[in-house]
């Protein structure tokens, strides 16, 4: 059954469901992580808006933060350099930096901010050198195949430091932060960042209530394709060891991890394909992913 067809009884009844989780979370902050099919699709992208634009007015403090994948390969093609990458990890050299920083900071937060707008939101866009408010330094990756070696990636930040006075000034003014995941250095140095890692690491310093994270996946899945939820430090381990966990998902994972071990009170991986995720994942009890817990 479409929305068009409920009644207008069933519909508010709908709407008074809600009134619980309006009332838990009013004035707390939700950290989320924007990706996959959900920036590309046109239908998702506008419910994706209304969504966050919807939390704000009832009271929450939305924080979105973003990726661009499919936006940064399609550049790439376009001046025929081929993205690579490295246990989930983008291997970044200057040349692609200027064209990562391009896209996210340019053409997909700007879009972004447009839509959120268009749905009558007050949207900021941001990356992490406004403020200096994301410090990063360069990042060396551990080779998971030869213990001890470090493999160097280009431009890839870890992060340092965040400073949190820029997020709370905009909240303070009622807007929306949209965050690029673009870090600076000591010397002015750009770095690119995972979106997943810098949306666990703020959830983390913003002491958020929930992050999420949008996903091309149902959640975390075990090797025949389940819907795992509930998952724990141990149990993740295991599914790494095992290599159900690899590429893309090795991130997510961790910042995730990362994130309820460090206070976050609940972090959810949801799919990102299904309309109105958010809202399903925040104001129902239709759990949509998977639920990370720290023990």
């Amino acid at each position: 059954m479409s929305i068009a067809q409920l009644t207008p009884a069933d519909k508010a009844q709908v709407i008074s469901e809600a009134l619980p989780y309006i009332q838990r979370f009013w004035d707390k902050t939700v950290v989320i992580k924007y990706g996959g099919n959900a920036m590309t699709d046109p239908v998702l992208k506008a419910a994706f808006a209304r969504d966050v634009v919807l939390l704000k007015l009832v009271g929450l403090n939305p924080v979105v933060v973003h990726g661009g994948g499919p936006q940064i390969e399609d550049l790439l093609k376009r001046v025929g350099k081929k993205g690579e990458f490295i246990q989930g990890m983008r291997v970044t050299d200057a040349e692609t930096m200027e064209l990562v920083e391009m896209v996210l900071g340019g053409q997909v937060n700007k879009e972004i901010v447009n839509l959120i707008n268009q749905a009558g939101g007050k949207a900021v866009g941001v990356t992490g050198k406004d403020g200096s408010f994301i410090r990063a330094k360069k990042l060396m990756m551990a080779n998971k195949d030869v213990p001890g070696d470090l493999i160097d990636i280009g431009q890839v930040g870890q992060i340092t430091k965040i400073d949190p006075s820029l997020i709370a000034f905009l909240d303070s003014g009622d807007f929306i932060p949209v965050i690029a995941p673009i870090g600076v250095g000591e010397q002015g140095e750009t770095y690119n960042i995972n979106a997943d890692v810098v949306a666990g690491k703020l959830a983390e310093v913003l002491k958020a209530e929930k992050l999420v994270l949008l996903t091309n996946t149902p959640g975390v899945l075990d090797q025949n394709g389940n819907l795992l939820t509930g998952l724990t430090p141990k149990k993740i381990d295991e599914l790494v060891a095992d290599g159900t966990l690899s590429g893309g998902m090795l991130p997510k994972i961790a910042s995730a991890l990362d994130a309820a071990n460090s206070g976050v009170k609940a972090v959810h991986i949801i799919d990102g394909r299904v309309e109105h995720a958010l809202l399903l994942e925040i104001m129902t009890d239709q759990g949509v992913g998977t639920l990370i817990k720290s023990s």
